[in-house]
């Protein structure tokens, strides 16, 4: 049964941590470049040139959601109060429930508001490409990507982030051999950084017989997704296009002509690929905007030496180097390397309830460059 006492108790730190939080934002601000910003594309002639607007109309979403956010917490803040005065004056049981409802609801805005303020990074606004390989071990390995792809579509699913296939490898028998995706969504590519590493998972297989154990690992990989905001220097001399037939499953012509695309920078050997459509031109392009984001995520760890050193830090998928460990057999547990976080449901973590191995890596990194 709900006490009056525990809930006042509870009222308390939640009020202090939202003066805390309340007192580092400025909201008046944001409010006022968003009507400057309303100001400006409603000029006329303003959208002659509908490109350069974009980073623009990219900053004003971002600015209606902050403050739309921003909106939300106050106003639960000021609810919460208002049911703390009113289940003090009559301790009905209703007033009881709405008050410790009220203050879960204020709990999960505070940890989602403080989540994006780690967000400060110039990139950690932008959308995410988000890559899976399987590790050494085929169909176990190739299983287990495709679990993570699962992971990560379910989590986008529950954002409400919206989710293309840009290439897909399936597995010889059962998995994927490459998949790769674009999450559009705000803070996408901010959250999802946490995932870049090895992940490793301990199961008893379903693909042997004798009922063994296996450890099965995969790589993910998350660039941020630049599109065209970001001026890169590309020569078309620089750049290799080779045309090949599509793998895997086809469907309405998609694996009976040469539409697949890979094109490759020359100058650094980094390429990308598509063959998810039937059409050449449009695999190109989508090739070509993963080779910007990729080319683009190699200057930012030029800038980065502990980003860069993450990054080479997983070039081996085997022991040792993951970053988070899923256990399935002899117990049940998930835990991340890095910051110690664990969770005991796995279930819940493989249906994409990862946000509190994302909070905590980013108050890690925070307190790391403090």
């Amino acid at each position: 049964m709900l006490q009056l006492s525990d809930l006042r108790a509870a009222c308390q730190p939640l009020s202090q941590r939202f003066a805390t939080l309340w007192g580092r934002l400025d909201v008046a601000a944001s409010q006022k470049r968003l009507q400057d910003i309303e100001h400006e594309i409603s000029r006329p002639g303003a959208w002659d040139n509908p490109e350069a607007l974009t980073p623009v109309l990219q900053e004003k979403r971002r600015l209606e959601e902050e403050i739309e956010r921003l909106s939300r917490l106050k106003t639960c803040h000021d609810d919460m109060n208002e049911w703390l005065a009113l289940a003090s004056e009559s301790e009905d049981p209703e007033a009881l429930e709405s008050l410790d409802q009220q203050n879960r609801d204020l709990a999960a805005l505070l940890d989602e508001t403080e989540l994006v303020m780690l967000l400060s990074g110039e990139e950690d606004n932008q959308d995410a490409i988000l890559e899976i390989h399987p590790g050494a071990g085929g169909t176990e390995s190739q299983d287990w990507a495709e679990m993570l792809l699962r992971m990560y579509t379910r989590w986008a699913a529950r954002h409400k982030y919206t989710v293309e296939e840009l290439d897909y490898l399936p597995g010889d028998e059962a998995g994927v051999k490459s998949v790769t995706l674009r999450i559009a969504g705000p803070h996408a590519f901010g959250f999802l950084k946490s995932e870049r590493g090895i992940h490793r998972l301990i199961r008893i297989s379903p693909f042997d017989s004798s009922g063994r154990r296996h450890t099965s690992f995969a790589s993910v990989d998350v660039i941020p997704d630049v599109g065209n905001d970001i001026e890169l220097d590309i020569k078309e001399s620089d750049i290799r296009v080779d045309i090949f037939r599509s793998s895997g499953p086809g469907g309405q012509s998609v694996n009976t002509t040469s539409s697949a695309v890979r094109v490759t920078h020359i100058p650094t050997g980094v390429s990308a690929q598509c063959q998810n459509e039937k059409s050449q031109h449009h695999n190109k392009d989508t090739a070509m905007r993963v080779l910007r984001a990729r080319l683009y995520n190699i200057e930012l760890q030029k800038r980065d030496a502990e980003r860069q050193a993450e990054y080479a830090g997983k070039d081996a998928i085997a022991f040792g180097s993951q970053i988070r460990t899923y256990t399935l057999q002899p117990y049940r547990l998930v835990k991340d390397h890095r910051t110690g976080s664990e969770a005991g449901d796995v279930e819940g973590v493989l249906n994409g309830q990862i946000d509190q191995f994302q909070h905590d890596y980013l108050l890690h990194r925070h307190e790391q460059q403090r």
